[in-house]
């Protein structure tokens, strides 16, 4: 292993600054990318979509949860997956071990949802051994072939008004290894993070920075979640 080599505090002060120039580049590019995605055009979505989840068949508009906005990852965990019954996906599994505390997507109106094949009590006995609690719902239809995730894992984003619903982004390989925070999650929605300083078309919800930033227990309606939101 060839290593760097070992410098002064002084020349490693000015190594770090002059990396910093790029950092800042990425930063204000990564922010520009965010901004355009705010652009896309919306996609509406015509089908009936159907879930099986904890409490029955539930549609895609409830896994909304009265919030504005979805995010819905699809995770592979069905018959024919490696690590099947006892795990899903490898990949899919160290995103879902990312996945930070929901109350702060809650609070910018966001929803975050995971699908798979497998059924409830699979799915139920799969969260239990690994400690993950996010929503997760059985697809029982064609939304994974629609939404381009029936052969690969997928982020999808989407936004209603009222009852209708629409697609507004989508992610998938490589894109997805940033998902899981909630910085990450809020940059690919169609509202962003709803902050004053992001580059918004006109109208779109804002608040200063940090005013809506909690603790995960305090967030209103949050404070009986657990570590990764609701089960």
């Amino acid at each position: 292993m060839k290593t760097p080599p070992v410098v002064s505090q002084q020349e490693w002060q000015a190594a770090r600054l002059d990396l910093l120039v790029q950092e800042k580049e990425l930063t204000r590019a990564r922010d520009a990318l965010a901004a355009r995605r705010r652009r896309m055009p919306w996609l509406a979505v015509r089908d009936d979509y159907r879930f099986e989840g904890p409490q029955g068949v539930v549609s895609l508009l409830d896994l909304f949860e009265g919030r504005r906005q979805l995010i819905v990852y699809r995770a592979f965990f069905e018959p024919g997956v490696s690590g099947w019954p006892d795990h899903a996906c490898k990949g899919c599994s160290l995103l879902a071990d990312q996945v930070a505390h929901l109350s702060h997507l809650h609070a910018r109106d966001t929803s975050l949802a995971f699908t798979s094949r497998a059924s409830q009590a699979d799915i139920g006995r799969l969260k239990a051994r690994m400690g993950w609690r996010m929503p997760w719902y059985t697809i029982t239809d064609g939304f994974d072939a629609d939404f381009g995730v029936d052969e690969w894992h997928g982020t999808n984003a989407f936004i209603r008004d009222g009852d209708r619903v629409f697609r507004t982004y989508f992610v998938d390989n490589r894109g997805d290894e940033l998902m899981g925070g909630t910085w990450s999650y809020l940059d690919i929605t169609a509202l962003g993070r709803q902050e004053e300083w992001e580059d918004s078309p006109e109208g779109y919800p804002q608040t200063p920075p940090y005013a809506w930033w909690n603790w995960h227990d305090e967030h209103e309606g949050t404070a009986s979640e657990g570590c990764c939101g609701s089960g």
